[in-house]
Formats: C-alpha cells, structure tokens, sequence
C-alpha cells in the first residue's frame, strides 16, 4: 500500500510484532531482575519503549504479559531446536526417551535466559493464589501431559504395567528435578536425571 505522497504506508502489523516482542523482552528481563512483586505494567513499556495503553490493549494484566512472554520464549526455543510443535519423542525405547526430555529440561532450567524468569515466577505462584493456578495450568500442566501421552504409548507396548496411573508415575521423575532445583538442595545434571529414571522404571528394591 502506498500513501497520497507516494511513500509506502506504515506496516502496523510488522510494527505490532515489534512492540510485542520488545514487551515480551522487558517483561522477563524485569522479573528477572526484580522478581515479580517490583514488576509493573509501568516499568515494562518504560523498557519496551512503549506506552502502557499498548500493554492494556493486548493484555489485562502483568501475569497475562508474563505468562505469554514465558510461553513464546519456550515455543521459540522449541522452533530454533526443530522440535515444534514439542513432543517427547517415542523411539520405543521409554529410559532413552525419558533421559533425552530431562536431560533438555536440566539444560533448559540452567539457561539464564529461562531460568531466572521461570525461577520467580515459580516462586510467585507459591504465595499468589491466583499466579499459581495460572502458572501450572498454562505452563507445568501442557508440560506433564507429555509425559502421559509417553507413558501411556509404553503401556500399550507391554513396557509399562497397564495398572500404573501415568500421572502419578511422572512425578518418580519430574518433581525430585523440580525440587532440587527450586530449593537448590543440590546441583543438578545430565547424570542425576539418568539416575532418576534408573530409579524410577527399576524401583528400589532388589530383584
């Protein structure tokens, strides 16, 4: 499109976009930085270079800009990888498959770039009611389901017993990873998830 003096009109939905990453950019940087309670709808345009009517027009609060923001940055990370839409892959090896996702997921939680946004917001929803209930159903919950649907393709394969409630069985191995890293009871790693799973599809007791 091109305007009366000749010169091409604005392009608002590339200048959307813009304004939309810049607010996803300062949105997790500030919460980062200043943790969730200090990070306002204010301080977010001042660093995104925007007015906070543009904030309010797209979203009706901090948490809606947060949580988006959160969200994108993990489908850009899964996109960059070539693994969008994400899946835990099913290679007809369970330990295999289970190892590679948390062996991500220790990569991914020690990424700076993740870490100190998912960190706070993680915290946050502890003690706010209404943060927590939308952090695990927007962000933990999509996450756990993967591993459901995994687990639920090895009991149909025999390599699971058919009496395991799946939901339950993810958390052998996901919430000791979860913990240790929200409460940093120890470091975490490639070798400790491996053992993780070990533990988990061999149990504990001597056979």
């Amino acid at each position: 499109m091109v305007t009366q003096s000749g010169k091409p009109a604005p392009d608002t939905a590339r200048r959307s976009e813009k304004s939309r990453r810049a607010i996803y950019d300062a949105a997790l940087a500030l919460v980062a930085e200043a943790g969730y309670p200090k990070t306002t709808i204010e301080g977010i345009a001042a660093r995104a270079g925007v007015g906070k009517q543009t904030i309010y027009r797209w979203w009706g609060s901090k948490a809606d800009v947060l949580l988006e923001a959160f969200l994108d940055l993990s489908e850009q990370a899964a996109e960059a990888a070539g693994q969008a839409p994400y899946a835990i892959p099913d290679t007809g090896d369970l330990a295999a498959d289970l190892k590679g996702v948390l062996r991500a997921t220790v990569d991914e939680l020690l990424d700076p770039r993740f870490e100190a946004p998912y960190r706070a917001l993680a915290a946050e929803g502890l003690v706010n009611e209404e943060l927590g209930r939308r952090f695990v159903a927007q962000l933990l919950e999509p996450q756990l389901q993967l591993y459901v649907t995994r687990l639920r393709s090895a009991q149909r394969a025999g390599d699971v017993r058919a009496d395991v409630d799946p939901r339950i069985a993810l958390e052998l191995f996901v919430s000791p990873l979860a913990q240790r890293w929200l409460q940093h009871t120890a470091p975490i790693s490639h070798e400790y998830t491996d053992s993780l799973v070990y533990y988990a599809l061999h149990g504990l007791i001597p056979r």
